[in-house]
């Protein structure tokens, strides 16, 4: 049997590191990884046991959990998979947008390396993934923005980079608004004793809560990004 489809718990395991460490720029610990993962903490502390024996992991005496160079490759590939999946059932298939994240991941275990380039070729080797994000070993993108729509000023116009991509109901709260990546979004205004941010989107202004918001990821205009950077000199 192919390992791609035998090794399915690692690689969940080493794609949920990934993108907790890569993508999202956090540390990643076993409650935070058995959370995401949606597993015990006697299971997640059994996984990690196997893949710190397959050298696939360190932890630190910081309890913190990284990829090692042969981790780090296998995740790599499987996001690249799961990302070329995406591409595939949205663009190719017409599958709904906010659905392509959980049937991806159906899909990504059957991809090999025989027909992950014929994937590639059809698609024409996208950069980017339904969601915004960069398709390792495909895409040219080498950073990604820290900053998120909660963190925005009132006023400011940006760009919507990327989004959260792991949580449907979100994605369908994403969608049936317009958050996507490539739209343009501006915060009204902040109610932090509320919890919310109002957000013009498409002619139309959404309400968000904070939780919500720092699940887009933004790349602001060239004026929002000098005054944030002034912004920061005068703090530091």
């Amino acid at each position: 049997m192919p390992a791609q489809v035998t090794n399915v718990a690692s690689d969940d395991a080493l794609t949920a590191i990934y993108r907790i460490h890569h993508d999202e720029q956090s540390e990643v610990i076993a409650a935070r990884l058995a959370e995401r993962l949606e597993v015990t903490q006697p299971s997640i502390s059994g996984m990690l046991r196997r893949l710190q024996r397959d050298q696939l992991i360190e932890i630190d005496s910081q309890k913190r959990i990284t990829l090692t160079g042969q981790g780090f490759t296998r995740a790599e590939e499987m996001i690249r998979r799961h990302r070329l999946a995406e591409c595939l059932l949205v663009d190719t298939l017409g599958l709904e947008w906010w659905r392509a994240y959980e049937e991806a991941h159906l899909l990504e275990h059957a991809l090999s390396e025989i027909t992950e380039p014929l994937v590639r070729a059809h698609l024409g080797d996208p950069q980017l993934s339904p969601f915004g994000y960069p398709i390792p070993g495909v895409s040219t993108t080498t950073t990604m923005s820290r900053q998120t729509l909660a963190d925005l000023d009132a006023g400011e116009p940006a760009t919507v980079e990327r989004v959260f991509e792991e949580d449907e109901d979100l994605l369908r709260f994403f969608d049936d608004v317009g958050m996507r990546p490539g739209a343009i979004v501006q915060v009204e205004r902040h109610q932090r004793p509320l919890g919310v941010v109002e957000v013009a989107l498409a002619e139309s202004v959404v309400t968000m809560g904070y939780p919500a918001a720092r699940r887009v990821w933004i790349q602001p205009t060239p004026r929002a990004e000098e005054r944030a950077t002034r912004k920061r000199g005068a703090t530091a």
